[in-house]
């Protein structure tokens, strides 16, 4: 094969891997209105069939009987004989139906694989994260700590723009989460608020969600927030450190010690 097509040919395999779920969708929406439309010509044509089929066999009948006063009746077809005379005009609804519900089925599947592959690797990533931060402590005590802590919050403040569309007004200071990176107005004393509330949740009903957190934080939550949590062994705990924003404004930056896991609900 000349490389040009070889080439074309690895392209597009690539791109249907890629976007197989999508394909599947697609190919599921359109083959609901395709079996729409088939099984609607089908049953207009079936229609029109039975109704020429019926005629020719009440003349024939009436022939044969040759005028006798009898009762013809109503339908002069039987179900097989409609089987016989039909079933060329259903198959193509009921292959495009059959296609269409594998497509979907397919695509739910792989979307379940991904949204599974997804969970497994934030996890690991998560449990990986959390026996870093361990062993670091456990070499770096006291303010060594705290400085590490204090330069990454700097760091990820400073790669995230925005803080002067934040009107900081009394009472109030400029307030930074690293793990959405989104900044928003608070104070120290509505950020342990926050961390209380979420905490006492975890002991009333066993668990809390990242989104309970934040809504007593006063942020909207997030599609990442929807899907995380904490349970009874593993409480909300933050650091918190003082950075300076873009503009130069004192700004609380706000962490989680342990990020929330996906298995919040389960995994005690």
């Amino acid at each position: 094969m000349h490389p040009l097509f070889s080439n074309a040919k690895e392209r597009a395999q690539h791109l249907v891997q890629e976007n197989a779920s999508t394909l599947l969708t697609a190919g599921g929406v359109v083959g609901t209105v395709a079996t729409a439309v088939l099984a609607g010509r089908a049953g207009y044509k079936a229609a029109e069939i039975l109704g020429e089929e019926n005629r020719a066999r009440k003349a024939a009948f009436m022939k044969q009987e040759q005028a006798a006063i009898v009762e013809v009746p109503k339908d002069m077809i039987d179900k097989w004989d409609k089987a016989k005379l039909l079933w060329p005009y259903f198959v193509p609804p009921v292959v495009t139906g059959s296609a269409t519900i594998g497509s979907i089925i397919m695509a739910n599947r792989m979307s379940a694989q991904k949204a599974a592959a997804l969970a497994a690797a934030y996890g690991l990533a998560e449990k990986q994260f959390s026996e870093y931060r361990e062993k670091v402590e456990e070499k770096l005590t006291g303010q060594k700590a705290t400085s590490i802590d204090d330069e990454l919050a700097q760091d990820r403040v400073n790669k995230t723009p925005g803080s002067q569309q934040i009107v900081v007004v009394e009472g109030e200071v400029l307030c930074f989460d690293e793990a959405t990176g989104r900044y928003f107005r608070g104070s120290m004393a509505t950020i342990n608020t926050a961390v209380n509330k979420t905490n006492e949740e975890i002991l009333a009903h066993n668990y809390a969600t990242a989104s309970f957190y934040y809504d007593k934080l006063g942020l909207d939550p997030t599609t990442w927030s929807d899907e995380v949590g904490w349970n009874s062994h593993h409480p909300v705990e933050i650091t918190i450190s003082t950075v300076m924003s873009h503009d130069q404004r004192p700004c609380i930056s706000i962490d989680f010690k342990f990020l929330p896991t996906v298995d919040y609900v389960t995994g005690y």
